[in-house]
């Protein structure tokens, strides 16, 4: 049977790594075996604690001797995986891990090479919270579509799914070790002419007292890396 490789990046997620697990590991996705991968990515707080004692939902824990970013996580993962598909799922529970049938669908069926599950289409439920994030967001897929003449609606999902054949095309040349990971994947995408889908999700995103991580720093980083990794 096909197996699908659920790549989880985490850094001090304690109040969540748990519960995000537990759903994850009781999620069956139709057609597919799972393999769970987790990248502890130096955390302080007692995440790692927590995943030495949820072994059993875990196929391969990987701990980073220090915190180098989600990209240098999301990349150690990618290199752990052996199955035929590969999903990206943050340890946050901003989005639901009992969506993997719907965003899966266009690769199971052929009719895709990479889905990106996007928090701005669809009927799901979407929590309301910050206005300048969601600017923010739409701003960076918009200079990303110019560069890469795509139509996407959200460039910095998490929820990117991959046939494993066309993961492996680029893979080993990913370099970014933090949060412009999503630009350099979207451009290794389009520079590589792989069938890209989105499908709506759902999405229960978080405040900052919640443990919400990324800031205006990092939305800077992104424009450069848009730049950067389209233009040289």
């Amino acid at each position: 049977m096909p197996k699908l490789s659920i790549v989880i990046p985490v850094y001090n997620e304690a109040r969540t790594v748990r519960r995000l697990l537990e759903t994850v590991s009781a999620v069956e996705v139709k057609g597919l075996t799972k393999e769970i991968i987790v990248v502890d990515d130096g955390s302080t707080d007692g995440t790692r604690e927590i995943l030495g004692g949820l072994t059993q939902l875990i196929d391969r824990l990987h701990l980073q001797e220090k915190n180098c970013g989600k990209g240098a996580a999301i990349r150690q993962g990618f290199a752990l995986c052996t199955g035929d598909y590969v999903i990206v799922q943050d340890a946050d529970l901003e989005y639901d891990p009992r969506e993997y049938d719907h965003i899966l669908s266009p690769l199971l069926d052929g009719r895709a090479d990479v889905v990106y599950g996007s928090r701005f289409v669809g009927s799901g439920p979407h929590r309301v919270l910050f206005f300048w994030h969601y600017v923010g967001n739409r701003f960076l897929t918009l200079l990303s579509n110019m560069m890469n003449n795509l139509n996407l609606t959200d460039m910095e999902t998490c929820y990117k799914a991959f046939r494993r054949e066309s993961l492996e095309l680029f893979r080993q040349r990913l370099t970014s070790n933090r949060f412009t990971i999503e630009v350099e994947l979207t451009a290794m995408v389009a520079k590589h002419h792989l069938r890209l889908y989105e499908v709506g999700i759902s999405y229960g995103g978080r405040t900052y007292a919640e443990g919400k991580k990324i800031n205006w720093k990092d939305g800077l980083s992104a424009v450069w890396a848009i730049i950067k990794f389209n233009l040289f």
